[in-house]
């Protein structure tokens, strides 16, 4: 085909958007999914390429899923890329001092929506033809390594491996190829926190190095540009001096 279709979820902001911007630079036709109507239209506005749709979505609503990707089906047929980006964190708390509803916040949006795009996603991809297609996942370096006082968001992101793997072996039968990006400390609206300093392992707070979102847009655009019999299933891109290596 001579234009393939991706969806990017949390396409308003951050990385989601340089993700959004680089594929169509790259010649996708861009599905930005967001819960922010005037977010997404401020991405649209951001891109040389007249091939983005917005479709307001909320991930963790089943309906909402379920709508996009009938918009989906009814513009184009067909789906060749997810990047399953849409995600958020709670405040630093101590893990004695969560509530119920913090841990639930980061749970519902971080892996059950996570889940249900990717869900979506595979049906799609499994029952289309040609078959097949390419989920990138959006993992982070806390799949790896926690911050101090982040266990929602650690727990999910851990889960969002196991999630990577499971699609990439029950995927191989369809051509379904599922990689992650694991992204360390570019700046967006989340990591606006680092220029005044976080929290780090031994008690101390400092502030972090960071890397431009832009980094993350290249990456994802390595990682759809490739054939379906190639898959890059974990990739690291960090700031360079970013405190990880050795964290803890």
């Amino acid at each position: 085909m001579d234009t393939k279709i991706a969806l990017v979820t949390g396409a308003g902001s951050g990385v989601g958007r340089s993700a959004a911007l680089a594929l169509a630079a790259d010649g996708f036709h861009v599905v930005l999914a967001g819960r922010r109507t005037d977010a997404l239209a401020e991405t649209i506005d951001m891109a040389s390429s007249d091939r983005m749709r917005a479709v307001p979505t909320d991930v963790t609503d089943p309906d909402s899923v379920e709508a996009l990707f009938a918009t989906i089906a009814a513009k184009f047929g067909r789906l060749d890329v997810l990047f399953n980006n849409a995600g958020g964190g709670a405040p630093s708390t101590n893990f004695g001092d969560l509530t119920l509803a913090q841990w639930m916040g980061v749970v519902s949006v971080n892996l059950n929506g996570a889940f249900m795009v990717a869900h979506a996603a595979y049906r799609m991809m499994r029952d289309q033809t040609p078959q097949g297609g390419r989920i990138i996942n959006n993992g982070s370096i806390s799949a790896h390594a926690p911050r101090p006082g982040s266990a929602p968001y650690t727990s999910t992101k851990h889960a969002i491996t196991g999630l990577t793997k499971s699609i990439s072996l029950d995927g191989r039968r369809y051509n379904i190829a599922c990689g992650q990006i694991d992204i360390g400390n570019a700046v967006t609206p989340m990591t606006a926190r680092m220029a005044k300093g976080v929290p780090q392992a031994n008690g101390d707070v400092a502030i972090e190095p960071t890397m431009a979102a832009d980094n993350v847009g290249k990456t994802i655009s390595l990682m759809a540009a490739l054939p379906l019999d190639a898959n890059i299933q974990f990739v690291t891109v960090m700031a360079t001096q970013m405190p990880f290596i050795g964290r803890g």
